[in-house]
């Protein structure tokens, strides 16, 4: 709901705050005071047009700021965090700035934002009647919006259905014409990954195999090199022809020999002498080693031919499907994996032609269902809403609700056994609100059949009749010029119904009636000043005395007794409307 509003430099309106509670505000004050400007601020800070010939004369800018008050799961929230607003403050801030050249800024949250945000906002909070801003009943969707909020779950249930039966139908036809679509495309993958796999396995190629043959290729391509050196160092360690008739072993053997004749004589030689030892039969293992080496190399051309070749063709692979073998498995697993799917497609495009066929056999009776709930809530709302005309002075009027096949471009054609039909997610049905505002008159559209103060009143009776269903599309509605051609009696009836209206949701009044304002829950007044030279206005709420003094005013009477006492009189009349149930 509505918290404030404060204008600043807007027309006459100098500087006004104005508090705003729930249930019914209505907003007076004499003729020019400035009370469509208040109507006219709202619309600026909702994302309405600007123009710079509102900004105070003499000021370089207008600046209108409103501070709603939401739930925390309001839809709003949402769009407002996109916009960079606070998730967590309890108040969202909405502001408006318009210059005197005519550049306009919008802030929502403390942030800069588009001007579009504001109006994604607007229709979600506030709904504002006047005879420039009946957007609910010039958008043809507004027409079945409202018809489906009348229809609570009656209508609720089939649209839900409809709903989720046409979301399904889109999706498997959307996949469905990716498959079908897609088939040059799926045959020329499944001939290329069946090519690659092919390669792949023709070679054949094992983990680690690629590292093992690079071992033994280095092997095979040196083996004389290994064979020699093996052999060079084996007769270094033990061949006497090496070192002129002695070799290593020898040589450490005889060394052993001369240690062991006086190592008795010092103690300290028998550790030396141990490792000595030790050395001996360490060379003579080693030389042993190298001789068996040598012996067991053998040079193998064909062998090596034959590795050459099987790592040739591994490198192959490995240049087209990956950097190592590793790699190459992993491409021809991933390859196989796709390609079942692939070859898969056939049988799910005969399965996804069935289940497209199958949702659309379900959805046409879906669509009937609803419609036939619509049709069925059409003449309800048509009558409860002509029985709020009647108290709104338009006893006359007739009005009739027509649901007939969608015709919009935004829908999708589904076949039926009767034709085609257009349909979308909320049905295959167009819903157009008409009014005769005489009995006798063909009824037309509703946004074409009344004069603006007969619209504000037509758009009263259906917001009360939908409100009573317990699903108030939005929270705050405002009105001006509903009382427009009414008096008397009928006025007293159209303050009922504003206040029966406030009892699910608030409800902002301009009005110059005082039969309209005595109903309010608070009373807000425009005041006029003059100086020499500028007009200006303010506004504050009035009480008691000072609110009978306003009503008198209204209806002629002044600060006279006799009128202060009709202003009593009416105010406690409305009063004890109010405590009877409408």
């Amino acid at each position: 709901m509505l918290r404030e509003l404060h204008i600043r430099d807007l027309g006459v309106i100098e500087d006004a705050t104005l508090p705003l509670d729930p249930g019914l505000t209505v907003v007076t004050g004499e003729t020019g005071a400035g009370k469509t400007m208040v109507v006219t601020g709202l619309g600026l800070v909702l994302g309405g047009r600007a123009d710079a010939g509102l900004v105070r004369a003499g000021r370089d800018e207008a600046v209108v700021e409103a501070a709603l008050e939401l739930d925390p799961l309001h839809p709003a929230r949402a769009r407002a965090a996109e916009a960079g607003a606070a998730a967590d403050e309890d108040e969202l801030l909405l502001a408006r700035t318009v210059s005197a050249t005519g550049r306009s800024r919008a802030h929502v949250g403390g942030r800069r934002a588009p001007i579009a945000t504001l109006s994604d906002l607007a229709e979600q909070l506030v709904a504002v009647h006047g005879q420039a801003d009946q957007w609910r009943l010039r958008r043809p969707a507004q027409h079945r919006m409202l018809l489906d909020t009348f229809g609570g779950e009656a209508v609720a249930g089939p649209l839900q259905q409809v709903a989720h039966l046409y979301t399904t139908w889109q999706e498997a036809k959307g996949e469905l014409a990716e498959l079908v679509e897609g088939e040059r495309a799926r045959l020329q993958e499944v001939e290329l990954l069946t090519h690659q796999l092919e390669q792949i396995d023709a070679v054949d190629p094992q983990a680690g195999e690629d590292t093992e043959l690079a071992r033994e290729a280095e092997l095979l391509g040196n083996a004389e090199d290994l064979r020699v050196g093996a052999d060079r160092a084996h007769r270094l360690l033990s061949d006497p022809d090496s070192f002129s008739g002695d070799d290593v072993v020898g040589r450490i053997a005889r060394a052993g020999d001369e240690l062991s004749r006086i190592v008795g004589h010092d103690p300290r030689l028998a550790e030396v002498h141990g490792r000595l030892g030790e050395l001996g039969v360490l060379a003579a293992d080693v030389a042993g080693e190298l001789s068996a080496y040598a012996a067991d190399i053998e040079a193998d051309p064909a062998r090596l031919g034959v590795v050459q070749e099987r790592r040739a063709a591994l490198t192959d692979l490995t240049r087209r499907y990956g950097e190592d073998i590793t790699a190459v498995l992993a491409h021809r697993e991933g390859s196989r994996q796709r390609l079942l799917t692939l070859e898969g497609a056939d049988a799910r495009i005969e399965e996804l032609s069935g289940h497209v066929d199958g949702l659309a056999s379900d959805l046409g009776p879906a669509l009937d269902r609803l419609t036939a709930a619509r049709a069925a809530a059409a003449a309800a709302l048509a009558e409860t809403v002509e029985g709020e005309l009647a108290r709104l002075g338009m006893d006359r009027a007739r009005v009739e609700i027509v649901v007939g096949a969608r015709t919009d471009d935004g829908g999708v054609r589904l076949p039926g056994p009767e034709g085609e039909r257009t349909v979308s997610a909320d049905g295959a049905d167009s819903v157009e609100i008409r009014v005769a505002a005489n009995r006798g008159d063909p009824p037309r559209s509703v946004s074409k059949a009344a004069s603006g103060g007969e619209l504000s009143r037509i758009m009263l009776a259906i917001e009360v009749a939908t409100a009573g269903s317990g699903r108030a599309q939005v929270p705050t509605f405002v009105f001006d010029e509903v009382d427009a051609g009414v008096g008397g009696r009928a006025a007293l009836d159209v303050g009922a119904r504003l206040a029966a209206l406030a009892r699910t949701s608030q409800v902002i009044v301009v009005t110059h009636l005082a039969q309209v304002a005595a109903h309010a829950d608070r009373h807000l007044v425009v005041h006029k000043s003059h100086d020499q030279q500028v007009t200006s206005s303010d506004v504050r709420a009035v009480e008691g005395q000072d609110r009978l003094g306003e009503l008198s005013r209204m209806m002629g009477g002044g600060d006279t007794e006799i009128g202060l006492t009709h202003a009593r009189e009416l105010l406690e009349q409305c009063r004890g409307t109010l405590s009877r149930p409408s």
